[in-house]
């Protein structure tokens, strides 16, 4: 017992981070903010889609290791997926970053239309913002733990393919966030706002047809096309909508239509999503999208094969972790746009549709309020595992939509940036008050388990899926 008591009596106890100390970690982050900067834009230009983020992955986990992290590699059977670590004991505080772009989106940081490589992808979500502000973060915090001998251990999740590759999902099922006690992340947006709404679960699946392929023109009869099978499917999903409830949102595009017009095809195939707030609803939203494929392919004589990409759940809101990040967003404040911005932000706003879309207002106005989220996110099945909570910064000019080529403009210029820096601190600031004041983690884990209550969390992957490394190709 007396061995014990002294183990006990060398670990410093944390202590609430003194304000004067805040404000001097917040000016070292405007001193580090150039440098966090220049790397989230190397990231924008790679532009690397889903779980072929070696680049961007590499970039992370060098300036992760650099810094004193150790760092594990190509986990969860996907290369780009790392875990970064450093210190010892309780409490354990994860945070998560991305990095994926999306294709189609291949955008110059300008404010018009201007694609860097034609058809080539891009950071129409700003991850490139996201992955670089979480290890921003990450690293600020592990100098204040170092030069305050401060227990406790941070982890840096580097989570790939979050656009429609589930890569968390896979994360979690190796294990790595076995231990964490809390995880923080966040997202660019067009406001600063940490709230309780919460994300859209959905279920995602190619749709392939198989049929018969002949002349098109002088043996018509002896075929029997795939591509009637898809388009028929996408007519039957178009009839869903009215008989769906009005929160469920389904989409799909066809990947595959056949090699050539004179060909029957006997191959098609679309690439289908179905969302909606509640994963239960959803199971039965589903069932119905899978029916009107059997019932394409029985209609026009082909084969209907219904291969599932991902799915995820829906937000788990946490009540205790999002007051402390809006305080500490309050706290940090917002950005101020010069000259050149403001420029900027009115030729981009051009470009958008008018109908509904607010002034561009004064610049206290820009950096408040907002819109929820309206996507999904496998945040969501981190969320229903361990406390999570995720929040919001202003990266993209006011009104700009997500996944366009204006929100990757805005990804790859100051305005992406500065917003980035506002996560950073507060990502920095919130992380400190859980490992400083332990009652803000029980707190965490008492509001987890509150809205837990009564929802079971099973994904809707098979239990012996592999990461779908290649799923924006094959």
């Amino acid at each position: 017992m007396l061995l014990i008591a002294l183990m006990l009596a060398a670990v410093p106890l944390a202590a609430q981070v003194p304000d004067a100390q805040r404000g001097r970690l917040l000016a070292a982050m405007d001193d580090s903010s150039q440098k966090w900067g220049s790397i989230s834009r190397q990231i924008w230009e790679f532009a690397e889609l889903g779980y072929h983020e070696n680049k961007s992955s590499k970039l992370l986990q060098d300036e992760l290791r650099a810094a004193g992290f150790k760092v594990v590699a190509g986990i969860a059977g996907a290369p780009t997926a790392f875990v970064a670590e450093w210190g010892v004991g309780k409490p354990v505080i994860g945070l998560m970053g991305e990095f994926d772009a999306l294709p189609g989106l291949s955008q110059g940081a300008v404010p018009e239309r201007k694609p860097l490589v034609e058809g080539g992808s891009g950071h129409g979500c700003g991850h490139n913002l996201f992955g670089a502000g979480v290890a921003f973060a990450a690293v600020t915090v592990k100098n204040y733990m170092e030069a305050n001998k401060l227990p406790g251990t941070l982890r840096f999740y580097g989570t790939p393919a979050e656009e429609g590759g589930s890569g968390k999902v896979f994360m979690l099922r190796a294990g790595v966030f076995e231990g964490t006690d809390v995880v923080l992340t966040w997202h660019p947006g067009d406001a600063n706002v940490a709230d309780l709404g919460s994300t859209l679960a959905n279920i995602t699946a190619k749709m392939r047809f198989h049929g018969k392929a002949s002349h098109a023109a002088s043996a018509p009869w002896a075929g029997r096309s795939a591509l009637d099978g898809v388009m028929l499917l996408g007519h039957a999903i178009d009839m869903l909508r009215e008989h769906v409830p009005q929160e469920t949102r389904l989409h799909y595009i066809i990947t595959k239509g056949g090699a050539a017009p004179n060909i029957v095809p006997d191959f098609a195939e679309a690439y289908v999503y179905a969302r909606h707030p509640q994963m239960a609803v959803l199971d039965g939203i589903w069932e119905r999208m899978e029916k009107a494929a059997e019932g394409s392919a029985m209609a026009t004589g082909t084969r209907a094969e219904v291969m599932l990409q991902s799915s995820v759940w829906d937000v788990l809101p946490n009540d205790a972790l999002t007051a402390l990040l809006q305080k500490n967003m309050k706290l940090v404040g917002g950005v101020k746009y010069t000259p050149e911005e403001k420029a900027f932000a009115v030729k981009l706003r051009e470009s958008f549709d008018p109908v509904g879309l607010a002034p561009l207002g004064s610049e206290e106005e820009v950096f408040t309020g907002g819109r929820g989220l309206g996507g999904s996110t496998d945040v969501g099945d981190v969320s229903h595992v361990l406390p999570v909570a995720q929040f919001r910064a202003a990266t993209y000019v006011p009104g700009t939509p997500s996944h366009s080529w204006q929100s990757a403009a805005c990804a790859g210029s100051s305005i992406g940036r500065k917003g980035m820096v506002v996560a950073a601190k507060t990502l920095a600031l919130t992380t400190l008050d859980l490992l400083t004041q332990t009652k803000n983690v029980d707190d965490a884990k008492t509001a987890f388990q509150k809205r837990k209550a009564n929802v079971f969390y099973k994904s809707r992957i098979p239990i012996d899926a592999k990461p779908p490394l290649d799923y924006r190709g094959n």
